[in-house]
């Protein structure tokens, strides 16, 4: 097995939308920020955390594991610890809710071949207890809470799993968790075994061997381009940002000022198209510091801010030259967050019937959205319940 698969799950939202995206995406360096390599280090905690619940392992040699992962410098201390605790919890949770012990992998490798060419994965933990078989995945992302329902990365993590292990198993259904402790987020979904396999059969095996290919049409949307690599040189993308028509609504009788419903399609394409342009400057910025040249453009030098070369001299100096210490420093309490970060949960626990928490400010979002809309106007019933 190769280090990337060119149709991976973790990228099967966009390849099975947008097949020839994944050919494209071949032409651009595959860069990993710092917050794809905190993710990683926390994968490692956790395994290492999970195979100690499930081996014999002496508390030295997990000690001198656990302290070689320390020693990154991405470490996130007690809120990685407590994250990476909460994963294994629920794991922990989970087996013991089995009648007898299930059969259990860590970071076990899958191929799902059949249905993608060179199609594999990593499942973080898999697990198979009766006619069940149960996938979960660690995210240690803190942004947008990643759903398990219908996720083709799951569904082909299960599928996978479901491939290795069917000679051995008789599996008919598929229990598929996302656990994303640092957001309060798990997410889990079943389904059939049969429902997959139709799946697989005739969504994703006819897509991978296009997007294998790099045959079909290309399908920008705002979900598959986010983290493809070629989304800002993308044509399709560009065509289809510079050559939006607004539909044609009636306004008002004047025709001088757009209505309510020509203002919700103008800011959804705005939206994409601002996205658009934030990804083509960083392009750009990075194509001049390259040595390449962007019609147009130039990279200058940002404006710098003072810093000292040493603090501690500079103050202890300043100290000795008679200014007064206390004006020096500034006692400023930590927030309600960062409170509750350096405490940790439980501590934080005694002080919680001090905790409120006031609506937040308004914000506007897609319809799509599941919160509940708001407005600033009541009507007849709400002033009535109030008057009683």
């Amino acid at each position: 097995m190769t280090a990337h698969a060119l149709l991976g799950a973790s990228g099967a939202h966009r390849w099975l939308n947008c097949t020839p995206s994944a050919r494209l995406e071949e032409n651009y360096e595959d860069t990993t920020s710092d917050y794809a390599k905190e993710g990683t280090l926390a994968h490692e905690l956790c395994e290492l955390k999970l195979e100690r619940y499930l081996n014999p392992m002496t508390t030295r040699t997990y000690n001198a594991k656990h302290k070689k992962l320390k020693e990154n410098d991405l470490y996130g201390a007690k809120e990685m610890e407590d994250a990476t605790d909460n994963y294994l919890e629920h794991i922990k949770e989970l087996m013991i809710s089995f009648d007898s012990k299930p059969f259990v992998v860590v970071e076990a490798k899958v191929k799902f071949s059949d249905y993608v060419p060179d199609g594999f994965g990593t499942v973080d933990c898999l697990i198979i207890s009766g006619d069940t078989l149960y996938v979960r995945d660690f995210k240690y992302g803190a942004g947008v809470p990643v759903s398990a329902e219908i996720n083709p990365q799951m569904m082909l993590y299960a599928l996978g799993a479901y491939l290795e292990n069917s000679l051995f198993y008789d599996i008919k259904k598929v229990n598929m968790g996302i656990i994303q402790p640092r957001i309060n987020n798990n997410s889990v979904f079943e389904m059939e075994l049969e429902t997959l396999l139709e799946w697989a059969e005739n969504v994703v095996k006819p897509s991978a061997e296009r997007a294998y290919k790099g045959e079909g049409e290309f399908n920008p949307s705002a979900d598959t381009c986010k983290f493809c690599r070629a989304k800002a040189q993308c044509r399709a993308r560009g065509e289809a940002n510079l050559s939006l028509e607004f539909e044609k609504i009636k306004g008002d009788e004047f025709g001088k000022v757009f209505s309510n419903a020509e203002m919700g399609s103008i800011l959804k394409r705005a939206q994409d198209l601002v996205k658009w342009a934030k990804d083509i400057e960083e392009y750009c910025l990075s194509a001049c510091l390259r040595g390449e040249e962007i019609q147009g453009w130039k990279a200058v030098e940002g404006r710098g801010i003072r810093a000292f070369t040493d603090a501690d001299l500079a103050i202890d100096t300043l100290i000795a030259n008679g200014v007064a210490e206390e004006i020096l420093f500034e006692r400023k309490q930590l927030t309600l967050a960062q409170i509750e970060k350096t405490v940790g949960k439980e501590t934080f626990e005694i002080v919680k019937d001090f905790v409120v928490k006031p609506p937040g400010k308004p914000t506007l979002v897609s319809e799509a959205d599941k919160r509940e809309p708001i407005s600033n106007v009541t009507n007849a019933s709400d002033d009535f319940k109030q008057i009683i």
